[in-house]
């Protein structure tokens, strides 16, 4: 795998969704995704005009999460949040599954409110968190290929706000059932450029992470030693 710094940082959505998050964060979040040229800056609803505003003149992209963090909100209100995202200016969509409906074996519901979102973002790209550490193996399969069906562009890992992270077994799983060119979103515990490394070595496309300028700096400061 060969990479340049530039290369890592495409990889990397910049991510700040901490509730006491303030605007002067923010601030710095879209100052460091422009020094080090990251693929997103990932925020809450509440942040999204402000980052769109701070990025507008930049190919930085704004993602906003939807249903964040429990996925436990109704269809119709992520319908709703995920408009609301766009007219904001939110570039992708973050999504977190019906988490409690995917283990009733509800796979009916799952699907419908996955195309609905899909169907909100009219083209913009939808990423579905699937909080794995919650889930059994069967559980990650069933919702991998329900994601496919549904027309989103990507699965992703983890919140980051539940009881695990990513997993290089759970990414080499996700990219084994969506297949080679299905978009898979490493989130959750990715703090160094060691570990971000290889997430991409184990099939992730993109990472979710705070650590974002640590990571890339470690890159640049010693390539060779990865």
């Amino acid at each position: 795998m060969q990479l340049s710094p530039r290369d890592l940082a495409r990889h990397i959505d910049h991510t700040l969704l901490k509730a006491d998050a303030t605007a002067d964060q923010i601030r710095t979040l879209c100052a460091e995704a422009r020094e080090h040229e990251f693929w997103s800056v990932c925020v809450n609803g509440s942040h999204v005009a402000l980052a769109s505003s701070l990025l507008e003149d930049t190919d930085i992209k704004v993602a906003a999460v939807v249903g964040f963090p429990l996925g436990a909100s109704g269809p119709d209100v992520k319908r709703f949040e995920t408009e609301c995202a766009i007219d904001l200016g939110a570039q992708e969509i973050d999504l977190v599954i019906a988490i409690g409906a995917l283990k009733d074996g509800n796979h009916r519901a799952v699907l419908r409110e996955l195309r609905d979102v899909v169907e909100a973002a009219d083209g913009v790209p939808v990423k579905v968190i699937l909080e794995t550490c919650l889930l059994t193996l069967e559980e990650k399969k069933t919702a991998c290929s329900l994601v496919v069906e549904s027309g989103a562009k990507f699965v992703k890992t983890s919140t980051g706000f539940s009881t695990g992270g990513a997993t290089l077994d759970d990414v080499r799983l996700m990219r084994e059932i969506v297949g080679p060119g299905f978009g898979v979103k490493a989130s959750g515990g990715i703090r160094d450029t060691a570990t971000a490394l290889a997430m991409i070595e184990a099939g992730a496309t993109r990472l979710g992470t705070s650590a974002g300028v640590a990571i890339v700096r470690g890159f640049a400061a010693a390539p060779g030693s990865y």
